[in-house]
């Protein structure tokens, strides 16, 4: 469908898996100590689990087979086979023991690598520039701190060291074999090729099944996360059908690639089993005959099979934690792809900035620059404009014209192709990030509010502004009208996005935030439209207080709120075609004219 394309997963080249292998250990560094400790204690258990065979083999032997002909009496056979029975059931309860801590260290060791990939992952995300936001659906970026990072730890806990157990056990087993009957061991052995072919099999089939559900997942994620934050559009529009349907098209794909999955395990499984039958079949053929001549001791063969099966059992747990291994590789590449995603935007190694602890002067000035989102479809050509210090300047335009670019310009949440912006006399790309930025305070049009409480959404976590700032700031932008009759005034909780306030409300909020802040440079982008007139008006009054004395960017359609600015910048086109004041513009009778005419005959 191509309305989903934008949902697609990255494809990525081809896995390696050796190289991602040793990333991950270098995640178990840190807790070195620990996944040693939890090797020794599954080295431990394995060889505690080894016993019972040998005390098997020693109780039919020494005991039941010599009672069965007379060797010995029934009674010394009896107390015997109780003793090893003892020691038998002693081997369980210390298996017990040993796994109840191996289990804890382990499951320790995932959280805390769990942890740290999604600290890192979180960090990296919020440092990256914005134009990653732009080529990645947020759905995706979800699935990478939840679903990927969750098939690591299943393979911290139950896949990496439990498969070096089993292979512990594995060598451990094939060496009482051959100590038993080395020609036994050998006709064992003989079936390992079928084996292998099975496994190569698995392998290629399992990794690229494992590739289409992660992609599946990453769009069923993007897609959900968009709709569910889009439900009130979606439901305006009479669009639930449409939505489920598409829904049911990812949904289904997301299905249709775990069964292709499954259809590898609902093979391999079966044919491990059938193959470790017919190299048990060899054993009971092999050894019954020894036994017959007696060559052999029947209590060799019954442990014989119960070593076979130690040994086919943790070749089957390790092809089974196979589909951890592909889970956490395929997972592992999009995180280290996240991870390793190059920051277009970082601060310069030895920044220029003013004086430690000075306020800039604010003055902004725009040399000749150009600058295109995608190759060379320019939305800015060759702009140029100063601002001083104190300066108010409104940016009008048809939609599309640049004028929002302008501003995220400024910040610096891009960079130009050609030209310079300069802050302070300062090209923007050789300030520190952070010190440029908290110069801005910019009030959008669709305020964002986080979950919290409305004091937390005015300092943003600055706990330098005390409760008296944040009181103050409400009252100065005319919020603390409303907040006053809040139940629990400025700890009333905010949810999600804000729901449960007015347009107006929320963007008092932000006015209050601002002025909390007290920036040097203040943007307001469409910070008035979508209101009443009376919530416009305590608006306007906002807007006049938080741009006092400060070097204001006003981005507007609605040309009645900016008469009053300093200068008028109008563009077209990513062109500025004209500047001046109100006055001036209506008097030149250029494009500022047309589009003051046209919005005004719109209101009558």
């Amino acid at each position: 469908m191509a309305g989903a394309n934008h949902h697609e997963e990255e494809q990525l080249g081809t896995v390696q898996e050796s190289k991602v292998a040793r990333r991950l250990i270098g995640y178990l560094h840190p807790y070195r100590s620990m996944a040693i400790a939890a090797l020794l204690l599954t080295f431990g258990l394995n060889l505690v689990g080894q016993m019972g065979p040998l005390l098997t083999k020693w109780a039919i032997d020494d005991y039941v087979a010599p009672a069965a002909s007379g060797s010995i009496s029934q009674q010394v056979a009896a107390d015997g086979v109780m003793h090893l029975g003892l020691l038998y059931l002693a081997s369980l309860l210390a298996v017990l023991a040993v796994s109840y801590f191996q289990t804890l260290l382990l499951n320790t060791i995932g959280q805390r690598v769990m942890y740290d990939l999604r600290q890192q992952l979180f960090a990296r995300l919020q440092a990256i520039d914005i134009s990653y936001y732009d080529r990645n659906p947020v759905g995706r970026l979800i699935t990478r701190l939840t679903t990927d990072v969750d098939s690591l730890n299943e393979l911290f806990t139950s896949g990496l060291v439990e498969v070096l157990g089993d292979l512990i056990l594995v060598i451990g087993a094939l060496a009482l074999m051959f100590w038993f009957n080395w020609k036994l061991a050998l006709v064992s052995l003989l079936v390992v090729p079928l084996l292998i072919l099975a496994t190569m099999w698995f392998r290629k089939g399992a990794q690229e099944g494992f590739r289409q559900v992660r992609s599946k997942i990453a769009r069923l994620n993007a897609f959900t996360q968009e709709h569910l934050s889009g439900a009130q559009v979606v439901q305006l529009f009479n669009r639930e059908r449409r939505a489920f349907a598409q829904f049911t098209e990812i949904n289904d794909a997301h299905k249709q690639a775990n069964l292709d999955t499954i259809f590898y395990y609902a093979v391999f499984y079966p044919l491990v089993n059938l193959i470790s039958s017919i190299g048990i079949a060899a054993i009971v053929w092999y050894g019954g005959s020894q036994v017959i001549r007696e060559a052999m001791t029947v209590g060799t063969l019954v442990a014989f099979l119960q070593y076979t099966q130690r040994l086919w059992m943790p070749i089957q747990n390790i092809s089974d934690k196979y589909n951890l291994l592909q889970a956490a590789v395929v997972a592992s590449e999009r995180i280290f792809r996240l991870l390793d995603s190059p920051i277009a935007i970082e601060s310069p190694a030895v920044p220029q900035l003013p004086e430690t602890g000075a306020r800039v002067r604010g003055r902004i000035e725009f040399r000749n620059v150009w600058f295109a989102y995608q190759g060379e479809e320019w939305v800015l050509r060759d702009a140029s404009f100063t601002v001083e210090p104190g300066q108010s300047i409104a940016l009008v335009g048809h939609t599309g014209s640049g004028k929002t670019t302008i501003t995220n310009l400024l910040m610096r949440f891009y960079d130009i192709q050609r030209g310079e912006i300069l802050l302070d006399g300062v090209d923007i790309r050789h300030w520190d990030l952070h010190r440029l930025r908290e110069n801005f305070a910019v009030v959008l049009q669709d305020v964002f509010l986080f979950s919290g409480d409305i004091s937390g959404n005015i300092r943003l976590g600055n706990e330098s502004i005390s409760d008296e700032r944040v009181e103050w700031a409400a009252r100065e932008v005319h919020a603390a009208g409303f907040i006053g009759k809040l139940p629990d005034r400025y700890q009333t909780r905010v949810r999600e996005r804000g729901a449960g306030f007015s347009v107006g409300q929320k963007q008092l909020i932000s006015f209050a935030r601002a002025l909390a802040f007290d920036p040097r440079i203040l943007i307001l982008d469409e910070a008035t439209s979508s209101i009443d007139t009376e919530t416009e008006q305590l608006i306007q009054q906002a807007i006049d207080r938080v741009m006092s004395e400060r070097t204001s960017i006003i981005v507007a359609h609605r040309l009645s709120t900016i008469q009053r600015v300093d200068r008028i910048i109008v563009l077209h086109k990513g062109v500025i075609r004209e500047q001046g004041t109100h006055q001036e513009l209506l008097a030149h009778r250029g494009l500022y004219y047309r589009l003051y005419r046209l919005q005004f005959s719109e209101r009558d």
